[in-house]
Parts: structure tokens; C-alpha cells; sequence
């Protein structure tokens, strides 16, 4: 076993968005588990859109100088926790990190169940966080029905992808998305099995779905908050749904926009907008690996991931992330 742990740690601020000189390696000894804990040699790493807002500081946000947050999966080398044995696979949210010290249970540490066929980058993508975070806004915040129409922006990255093939598996009857490239587009429309896309360049975001839905929508996933907002509150049903997940069009720059102009939208046609937190939907785990990995198993659907290579390549993924670099969730695979 490599002696030397390897870790990031945020050491400025950024103003709008982040630079690689906002960070820093750093290098200890691999630390040794004490009682209740166990030592786990990080496999990949989950970089996501909201570590851009944990930078600022403040109440949950990420301490300068000290090793950051994140969703890994790493292998237990020792352990004095009885809960986890030498050789598990285990997911847990001390990444951005070589090694890590966990206990079982704790921040949501659980032992990961093997599923022949189904990779490991599967357990920070469709069967991670992302991956519930697209369920439980399709089943609980907006209870999709079958039949209905779907509209998911950013619809390439890691909640986008997910969120399409289980709008698909759902039973919806059409699918839109929207994402940041030509390249993006026909990923959609040809490896994705999404109805219909448009590249959010091309021209007010409104007239695009309107065009690519003409008779409407009922459900909204949403990842990017603004004009993607207001362009799907012009569009949606009586009655429709607003999933929103996260806001990346805010994420560097002024976070208090003014209200999307349309919002009395929502009043005149019985809309309804709820926000979703995976932390309020953990409970659901079981319930999603129940209902994809069948469909992993089969080949039905995939883990969609842009994987870089190598711990020291954490930053700039997180950075080419922030940047629309990736299809499906990215990740880092630390080499370990």
C-alpha cells in the first residue's frame, strides 16, 4: 500500500468562477483506523455543480485548508468498524481525497451491494446521487404519470441523463432536452433516446420548446434555472410540475436574479414549483437500485460518465464540469 495520502484543499474564495488557483494538493501519511472506523482507499471520485456553491464558505460550505467534501466509492483496506470488512466496497462523502476514514452509517456511509454487470461508476451516477436526485424528482416532487410530457435542461449532464432514461422508464410519452452544443443535441436524440432536443444557443430558450413541443408539457425538470424557467413556465399544461433541481446558469455570478418575468404564470394555470434535495430522499435508495439495475443488467440503459484519469486531474474536472465538458456524470478515477 502506497504511505502517502493525496487530498485537495480549497485555499481562496473565488469571484464568479473558479480557477485552478483556488486550490491545492496536499500530501500526509495515510492515517490509521481507530475504533468504529475503517480506512478506505478512494476508486473514483464525483465532481458536481454543487461544490461550486459550497465554495463561498459559510453555513455548510467547504473550510479553507482543509480537505474537501464529496461522493466517492474506495475499497476498505482496514478496518476496526464492524460494520464494514477489509475488501468491501463502500460508498461514502469524504472524497476529493486519496484516502478517507469512515464509519458505517455515518454522512450516509453504506457498504455497496454487488450487482453482476453493473460497474462501480454506476454508484456515483444512475444509482448515485444523481441518479436519485432524478428519480425522486420524476416519482415524488412531480409524480410523473404515464403518458406525460417530459422537459429536462441540461439534460446531457449527470442529473439530465439520468433523468431521461427514467422519464423513459416511467412510461412519459415524449421526452425534451435541452444542452449547450450541436454534439450534445444528437447525443440526446441518438444515444439517449430523447424525442427531441435543441441547443439553448440557438435562440430564446421559450420559442426552441415550444417549437420542439408544440402541444406542451406536463412536467418540467429543472437544472438550470433563468430563461429555461421562464421559457418552460410559458410552455407547460394546466396543471403542470416544476422538479427544481438546481440552478447552473447562477452558479458564478449573481445569485438573487429577479423573479422570472412569467411567474404569475404559476397562479394562472395551477402550476406547481418544488424544490428538490437528494438529502430529503435517501430513503428511496433501495427502492431505485430495485427499479434500474435490471435495466443496467440488460443493457436498456447505461451509467453515462465522463471519467478522467488520475487524482491529480481532480480540479480539472471539476472545472471542465463546470464548463459543460462532460456527457452524463463526471468523474475521477484516482488510479488506486
Amino acid at each position: 500500500m502506497n504511505d502517502t495520502a493525496y487530498a485537495v484543499h480549497q485555499t481562496a474564495r473565488p469571484s464568479g468562477f473558479p480557477s485552478a488557483s483556488d486550490f491545492t494538493f496536499t500530501e500526509s501519511p495515510v492515517p490509521s483506523p481507530g475504533r468504529g472506523t475503517a480506512l478506505v482507499e478512494n476508486l473514483l471520485l464525483s465532481v458536481d455543480p454543487y461544490h461550486r456553491g459550497m465554495m463561498d464558505g459559510g453555513e455548510g460550505g467547504f473550510d479553507l485548508h482543509a480537505p474537501l467534501e464529496g461522493r466517492s466509492v474506495g475499497r476498505v483496506l482496514a478496518s476496526r468498524d464492524p460494520g464494514l470488512r477489509e475488501g468491501d466496497l463502500v460508498f461514502h462523502r469524504a472524497g476529493w481525497r486519496t484516502h478517507s476514514l469512515v464509519t458505517a452509517g455515518v454522512d450516509g456511509t453504506r457498504r455497496i451491494r454487488a450487482h453482476e454487470g453493473v460497474p462501480p461508476e454506476a454508484h456515483l451516477s444512475i444509482l448515485g446521487g444523481t441518479g436519485l436526485t432524478a428519480y425522486a424528482a420524476l416519482t415524488r416532487t412531480a409524480a410523473l404519470r404515464e403518458g406525460e410530457d417530459v422537459y429536462v435542461s441540461s439534460a446531457a449532464g449527470g442529473v439530465g441523463t439520468a433523468a431521461g432514461h427514467i422519464a423513459r422508464l416511467l412510461g412519459a410519452r415524449r421526452v425534451i432536452g435541452s444542452a449547450g452544443s450541436p454534439e450534445k443535441v444528437r447525443h440526446l436524440t441518438e444515444r439517449l433516446g430523447y424525442d427531441a432536443a435543441f441547443d439553448y444557443h440557438d435562440g430564446p430558450v421559450g420559442e426552441l420548446l415550444a417549437a420542439a413541443a408544440p402541444d406542451g408539457i406536463d412536467v418540467y425538470v429543472d437544472n438550470v434555472g433563468g430563461d429555461h424557467l421562464a421559457g418552460a413556465i410559458d410552455v407547460l399544461r394546466e396543471y403542470g410540475r416544476i422538479a427544481w433541481v438546481g440552478a447552473i446558469s447562477l452558479y458564478n455570478g449573481d445569485r438573487s436574479p429577479a423573479a422570472p418575468r412569467n411567474l404569475f404564470e404559476v397562479v394562472h394555470k395551477s402550476l406547481r414549483l418544488e424544490g428538490v434535495l437528494v438529502r430529503n430522499h435517501t430513503n428511496l435508495q433501495e427502492e431505485l437500485e430495485e427499479f434500474l439495475v435490471p435495466h443496467l443488467q440488460s443493457g436498456r440503459i447505461g451509467t453515462d460518465t465522463t471519467v478522467v484519469q488520475g487524482f491529480d486531474r481532480t480540479v480539472e474536472a471539476f472545472l471542465g464540469m463546470l464548463r459543460g465538458e462532460n456527457l452524463g456524470k463526471m468523474l475521477v478515477r484516482t488510479g488506486g
